[in-house]
C-alpha cells in the first residue's frame, strides 16, 4: 500500500469510526460544514485572483479541442495574437467571476443538514464536488454568466467563435456548452472551482490539524496540539 492509499484508509477509518458514535454525529456534522467552508473559501480566493486560472495549469481554460484547427488557421493567416488573446480574456473572465461563488457556496454549506455532513464523511473523496455541483452549479452558473459575458464581448473574436462553434454543432463537432464562448468559460471556470474546493478538502482531510482547529482534529482523526 502506497503513502497515498494509507492517509486515505487511515482517513477513512477515523471518520467513520467518529460516524459510528452516535452522541458525536453533531460534532462530525459541524466538523464537515467547517471543513467545506473553510475550502471553499480558499478556493475562491485561489481562483478569484489575477491568474488564478491563468497561472494554474490544472484549471487554465483553453479553446474546445474541436476548435483547435479554426485557430492553428488564424494563426497561419497571421492572426496568432488574437487568438492568444482571446484565450487569455477567457481565464480573466473566470478570474472575475468566481469572487461572486463565495455566498452561494457558504450558504450552502449553513443549510446542510446533519445527514447531508454525514453523507459526505461516507462518501468518498468526491463527495464534496458532488455536495457542491448538486447544490450550486444551476445558480453559481446564472450568476458567472453576466460577468463572464461583459468580459468577452470586448473581443471581436469572441463574437468569431461563436460562429465557428456554431458552424462546428451543426455538424456535430461540439455539443452542449461549448457552443458559446461564455457558456464555455462559464462551464469551465466551475469545473475549476470545483476542482479546487475537492483539493482543499483533501488537505483538511489528510492533516486537519493544518486548520489550526479542535473540532477538526477531533471529526477528521487527529490530534489538537
Amino acid at each position: 500500500m502506497g503513502r497515498r492509499e494509507f492517509t486515505v484508509a487511515l482517513w477513512t477509518f477515523c471518520m467513520q469510526a467518529a460516524v459510528r458514535a452516535a452522541p458525536a454525529e453533531s460534532d462530525a456534522a459541524a466538523g464537515v460544514r467547517l471543513a467545506l467552508q473553510r475550502g471553499a473559501e480558499a478556493a475562491v480566493g485561489l481562483l478569484g485572483r489575477a491568474d488564478g486560472f491563468w497561472g494554474n495549469p490544472q484549471v487554465r481554460i483553453g479553446l474546445p479541442k474541436a476548435l483547435a484547427e479554426p485557430a492553428r488557421l488564424l494563426k497561419a493567416t497571421g492572426q496568432g495574437k488574437r487568438v492568444d488573446e482571446l484565450v487569455l480574456a477567457m481565464n480573466r473572465a473566470a478570474e472575475a467571476a468566481v469572487p461572486q461563488a463565495r455566498l452561494l457556496l457558504v450558504r450552502a454549506v449553513k443549510e446542510m443538514s446533519v445527514e447531508d455532513a454525514l453523507s459526505l464523511v461516507r462518501g468518498g473523496e468526491t463527495a464534496v464536488t458532488r455536495f457542491f455541483a448538486t447544490k450550486t452549479r444551476q445558480p453559481l452558473a446564472e450568476a458567472f454568466l453576466p460577468v463572464v459575458t461583459q468580459a468577452t464581448e470586448r473581443l471581436s473574436l469572441a463574437a468569431r467563435y461563436n460562429v465557428v462553434a456554431g458552424r462546428a454543432a451543426a455538424l456535430g463537432l461540439l455539443k452542449g456548452d461549448d457552443t458559446s464562448v461564455q457558456r464555455h468559460v462559464t462551464a469551465r471556470a466551475l469545473d475549476g472551482l470545483y476542482l479546487m474546493i475537492g483539493e482543499e478538502e483533501r488537505k483538511l482531510r489528510a492533516d486537519p490539524l493544518r486548520a489550526g482547529s479542535t473540532l477538526l482534529a477531533k471529526v477528521f482523526g487527529g490530534r489538537a496540539r
